[in-house]
C-alpha cells in the first residue's frame, strides 16, 4: 500500500508560500576528516572522509568513560569507591598526558573519572581498566564489543588511553556515535565534559577543549593529539533544546581543531531546523490487518521522531508511506511493519521505520478462514 500524507498539515499551511532557500557553500576545513551530526534527529549534516579509518589518539578515552560509567551503573563500581593504582603503572614519559597517579596510590572512581576526562590522564584510564576488568587486554576487548554493538563498524581498538597502533583506529563518524551514546545514556554524569579545569593533589589542569572557552553553549566532549593523529577534537554545543555534535580528526593544530570545530557547529545551528515530525507513539496511519482479532492496527513511532532541514524549507518536505500488503496476524507490538520516506524538493532525504503500536493476536479457526476467501477473491478481483 502507498499512501500519500501531508506532514503536519497545519505547519505546512502555515509554511505553504516559504520559497526555496539557497544554502551558502560549507565552511572550508583543512582537517583530514570531519563530520556534523545533530543529535536530535540523528542525521549526518556535513562531513568529509567521514568513514576513514583515522587514529583516534585519547578521543579513544571517550570509551574508557563510556565503559566506566556502565561499570557504576551495574553497580559493579561505585563512584565514591577507592581504588589502587597498579604498581606497575608507567612512570610519567614525556608528552604523555597524566593526573600525576603514583604506583600504589589509593584514589576514587569519582576522582578518576575527572582526571580521565578533563586532564586527560593516560594513568586514569590505565587504572580504571584494571580495575573494570582485570587487565588491560580483558579492558580491551570489551571497549572493541561494545564498540560493535554501538554500531561503530570502522573501529578498533587496541588499549584505553589512544597510543599508536596500526591495529588502533576509528573514524569520524564513529566517534559521532560513541559521543551520542554517552549524552544519550548517561546524562547524569555528562557535565564532567564540560568542566574546565580540575586539581588534583594540589595541581590543577586545564581542560583541553577550547571550545569550552570560545562558545557558550559548548559543553564537551574531548581532546586528542599524538604527532601521527595530528589535533582531533570531539565538540558538543547545545542550543535551546538543540544539540550538535562536532567531529574534527587531523587538524594542524590545537588552535584549528577549535576553530574547524566552531566553523562546523555555526553552520548547522545558521542554515539548518530541527522539526520535530512526531511525538512518542501518535499514529501516524491505520492500516487494514487480516487473520486477526483486529481488523486495523495503528503505525508508529516508540520515540519522537524529529528531522533536520535546511531552513526555510519545509514546506518543499513530502511523506509517502510504504507498507507490503496484506499483513497478516500475529503482530507484536514495536513490529516494523512499513517505512516512512521523506523527501525533499522532490529528492530522497530521509526514512524512518514504522512499528505496531499494539499487539493483534491470531483469530479463531472461522475468521481466518473467511479472511483468507476475502484475500483469495480480492487477489483475483478485476481492477
Amino acid at each position: 500500500m502507498k499512501a500519500i500524507l501531508s506532514l503536519l498539515s497545519l505547519l505546512l499551511s502555515a509554511a505553504s508560500y516559504a520559497l526555496p532557500v539557497q544554502l551558502p557553500e560549507p565552511p572550508a576545513l583543512s582537517a583530514r576528516a570531519y563530520l556534523l551530526y545533530d543529535f536530535s534527529s540523528n542525521q549526518v549534516l556535513l562531513g568529509q572522509n567521514a568513514n576513514a579509518r583515522l587514529e583516534p589518539a585519547s578521543l579513544t578515552k571517550m570509551m574508557t568513560a563510556y565503559l566506566t560509567f556502565s561499570a557504576i551503573k551495574q553497580g559493579t563500581l561505585k563512584l565514591d569507591q577507592s581504588l589502587i593504582v597498579p604498581l606497575d603503572a608507567p612512570r610519567n614519559t614525556s608528552g604523555e598526558s597524566r593526573m600525576l597517579l603514583k604506583p600504589g596510590q589509593t584514589v576514587t572512581v569519582d576522582e578518576l573519572l575527572h582526571g580521565l576526562i578533563v586532564q586527560s590522564g593516560n594513568d586514569a584510564a590505565n587504572t580504571l581498566a584494571a580495575s573494570i576488568s582485570g587487565s588491560e587486554a580483558a579492558f580491551v576487548e570489551k571497549m572493541n564489543t561494545e564498540a560493535q554493538r554501538l554500531g561503530m563498524n570502522n573501529t578498533h581498538f587496541t588499549n584505553p588511553v589512544g597510543m599508536p597502533g596500526a591495529q588502533h583506529y576509528s573514524s569520524a563518524y564513529d566517534m559521532a556515535i560513541l559521543a551520542a551514546a554517552l549524552v544519550r545514556d548517561y546524562p547524569e554524569h555528562y557535565p564532567l565534559f564540560g568542566l574546565r579545569d580540575y586539581t588534583f593533589n594540589n595541581v590543577t589542569q586545564a581542560n583541553r577543549n577550547r571550545l569550552l572557552w570560545l562558545d557558550p553553549y559548548a559543553d564537551g566532549l574531548k581532546t586528542g593529539h599524538t604527532e601521527t593523529a595530528g589535533f582531533c577534537l570531539v565538540g558538543s554545543a547545545k542550543r535551546d533544546k538543540r544539540r550538535l555534535i562536532s567531529v574534527i580528526l587531523g587538524a594542524d593544530s590545537d588552535t584549528q581543531r577549535a576553530a574547524d570545530s566552531q566553523k562546523l557547529l555555526n553552520y548547522g545551528f545558521q542554515n539548518f531546523d530541527a522539526v520535530r515530525l512526531y511525538q512518542n507513539s501518535q499514529p501516524v496511519t491505520r492500516i487494514r490487518v487480516w487473520k486477526g482479532t483486529e481488523s486495523h492496527l495503528d503505525l508508529g513511532f516508540r520515540q519522537d521522531v524529529f528531522l533536520t532541514i535546511p531552513k526555510g524549507q519545509f514546506a518543499q518536505l513530502k511523506a509517502t508511506i510504504e507498507t507490503h500488503q496484506p499483513i497478516l496476524s500475529p503482530i507484536t507490538s514495536g513490529q516494523q511493519l512499513g517505512v516512512l520516506k521523506l523527501s525533499l524538493a522532490g529528492k530522497p532525504y530521509a526514512e524512518f521505520p514504522l512499528v505496531a503500536l499494539d499487539s493483534v493476536t491470531l483469530a479463531n479457526v472461522f475468521s481466518r478462514g473467511w479472511d483468507s476467501i476475502r484475500l483469495l477473491v480480492q487477489k483475483y478481483s478485476p481492477l
